[in-house]
């Protein structure tokens, strides 16, 4: 049977949603690879709607994350809630400001964020079943806030690149960080985390489907066979 896995958006477009190379990465690979996916994202408004030709943030416009997540994935969406580990083998989580803005708070409270509560049930779901988690660029910091033993978890192992003040918050989380270039994968084996740097990096568009590609295979050969 072809392993299927989730993956989790929160909008379109690096500043303020989903970053739409790493997530078309991500569905690529999986498709590559012979796996099914179906794509989720919160019901929710975006904390805040940027423009990505000035890089400003627009005053008094509001964008929802599942609609604006749905141009990514061509229609085929379904809200977070929704989002069950007994169906999935895997899940995975793409980067972008919005994962450290909608997911979590990471962007404005650092190590002592909040993580939005269906994201976080669903990481501690598929930990729980002992189903493989990945995710890229800053998206690894809301896994290692979930797992961290600041959240009463086993803290985990990410990467996030080469990073310092990230790759501190990380371990005041109760996690910890192994740094890794653009075009590579971490797998903490212990917990089924895999991650990769991405746009953590001043990378090009190859190097971070590179890398997403290690992350993505790294994910893959974590499930277990049934």
């Amino acid at each position: 049977m072809k392993a299927r896995a989730a993956v989790v958006l929160c909008g379109s477009g690096r500043a303020d949603g989903s970053e739409i190379h790493e997530s078309v990465c991500v569905l690529v690979h999986l498709s590559r690879l012979g796996a099914e996916f179906r794509c989720f994202a919160p019901d929710a408004p975006q904390a805040e709607t940027v423009n990505h030709a000035t890089g400003k943030v627009t005053p008094g416009q509001t964008r929802n994350m599942l609609v604006e997540s749905a141009r990514i994935s061509r229609g085929e969406i379904a809200p977070l809630s929704e989002l069950s580990e007994a169906t999935y083998d895997a899940v995975i989580f793409p980067g972008g400001f919005g994962a450290a803005k909608n997911l979590c708070n990471f962007a404005s409270k650092g190590a002592d964020c909040d993580v939005l509560p269906d994201v976080a049930r669903v990481i501690r779901a598929f930990h729980d079943s002992k189903k493989p988690i990945g995710a890229c660029c800053i998206a690894p910091v809301i896994v290692a806030r979930v797992l961290g033993t600041r959240m009463n978890g086993p803290g985990c192992t990410v990467t996030i690149g080469t990073d310092e003040k990230t790759a501190a918050a990380i371990g005041t989380m109760g996690s910890k960080h192994a740094a890794r270039g653009v075009t590579d994968a971490f797998t903490d084996t212990s917990h089924l985390v895999v991650t990769t740097p991405a746009y953590m990096f001043d990378a090009t568009p190859y190097q971070v489907f590179e890398g997403i590609g290690k992350m993505v295979e790294g994910v893959l050969s974590q499930i277990k066979v049934k």
